[in-house]
């Protein structure tokens, strides 16, 4: 039976570029690979799914919360591909578990594993409840030298951002991988609390 992978990293960790890879290898081999995205990730555009370097690919198939898988889809496929899939709901990971079993094809799925404030988001939950395989895709942190794990939202003038909705797109904050002692130093306290404070 083919497996169901969840590919999470901080932001900056090249998750979209690592997936385009992937994307052009199959290709390259001849293979046919479909790239799913959510609909509500319209950053660059409804269909485009672009990495931080620059490079750039169509999104075959757009998701919605409800959205329904008709087996056609799956016809001669040899992977899936999903980008930014913390924004993925439970219910739609849980159609493409199910069809890694009934159509015996790879999911491979790549995302965020926490938002700004450390906590999980709902796709990225129900992927580490059900994914074969757990892969991080390491980065380092803005700010020194050590791994990144947490993702600190900040505005334009480096001034970190503790409180609001869990997704924010297409505003002015910002975001820096960072690791554990950069993100509580520039939150100002310990993981789970919430007082905004100015960069030390």
């Amino acid at each position: 039976m083919a497996k169901l992978y969840f590919r999470y990293g901080a932001m900056g960790s090249a998750k979209t570029l690592n997936l385009l890879a992937v994307r052009h290898n199959y290709e390259l081999q001849g293979k046919k690979v479909i790239l799913m995205k959510p609909r509500s990730d319209d950053r660059f555009g409804a269909q485009l799914v672009r990495s931080r370097a620059g490079l750039s690919y169509e999104a075959d198939l757009l998701l919605d919360e409800d959205t329904m898988f008709h087996p056609e889809l799956f016809e001669g496929l040899h992977c899936v591909l999903v980008d930014e899939s913390q924004f993925l709901s439970p219910r739609v990971v849980e159609a493409l578990r199910q069809a890694t079993y009934e159509f015996d094809v790879p999911v491979i799925a790549y995302g965020l594993r926490t938002d700004f404030a450390t906590n999980l988001f709902p796709g990225s939950r129900r992927l580490l409840e059900l994914a074969d395989a757990i892969e991080e895709v390491k980065t380092t942190c803005m700010f020194c030298n050590r791994k990144a794990v947490f993702n600190l939202r900040h505005d334009l003038q480096g001034q970190a951002i503790v409180d609001g909705p869990q997704v924010m797109l297409g505003a002015d904050a910002q975001y820096s991988p960072t690791c554990h002692g950069c993100y509580v130093r520039r939150t100002g306290g310990a993981i789970g609390q919430s007082s905004a404070v100015s960069n030390p």
